[in-house]
């Protein structure tokens, strides 16, 4: 590789890193190149990508993308997975990726310019996607709604039920029976 391909890598890694929501290093020793490919396309669909690059290449973006904790990952095979859309989803798929392949282990992240922990990346994998936590939120502001709309809907029901048996008794309309008639009748002769 040439200075100017280096140079474009580092302008490359050094914006992959300013967008990134979250950047998360791994050791992929092991993985195989369609194992890669799998992973990124599981990573694709959490819109993230995983991306091997020299680590004295990923020191100088981390330096011009003032990420200077990510240079701290930079020991042995490292690979950096850039996470545009939910970090969760990112860190469920490299956590189940993990699991099942047995390869790739977490060395930590970057998230919202702090530091990230292997630990805590795995803590992150565990939290529910942001689509699930934004239904869980939807509910949560309905349910008053909810409730209100079903006591207006039985309250009205309810007045339903009685006008119906008020009308039933014949009670209303013109159907009511007439009242009884408490006034006394005088006889009248006839001359």
């Amino acid at each position: 590789m040439n200075r100017d391909q280096k140079a474009a890598v580092i302008h490359e890694v050094a914006a992959q890193i300013s967008d990134a929501e979250a950047v998360f290093a791994v050791d992929y020793r092991g993985i195989s190149v369609p194992q890669a490919a799998e992973l990124r396309t599981r990573l694709r669909d959490a819109d993230a990508s995983f991306r091997v690059v020299k680590n004295t290449l990923t020191e100088r973006a981390a330096d011009k993308a003032g990420a200077e904790a990510l240079k701290e990952l930079l020991e042995g095979p490292t690979a950096m997975t850039f996470v545009r859309g939910d970090a969760a989803a990112a860190a469920k798929a490299l956590a189940d990726f993990s699991r099942t392949s047995g390869l790739l282990t977490f060395k930590g992240g970057w998230m919202n310019g702090a530091p990230l922990t292997a630990d805590q990346i795995v803590a992150i994998s565990r939290l529910p996607s942001r689509e699930v936590l934004y239904g869980r939120l939807v509910g949560m502001v309905a349910s008053p709604l909810t409730g209100l709309a079903a006591g207006m809907s039985n309250l009205i029901s309810g007045l339903g039920r009685q006008l119906a048996q008020i009308a039933e008794q014949g009670l209303v309309g013109g159907d009511a029976p007439a009242p009884a008639d408490t006034t006394t009748s005088t006889d009248t002769q006839e001359d």
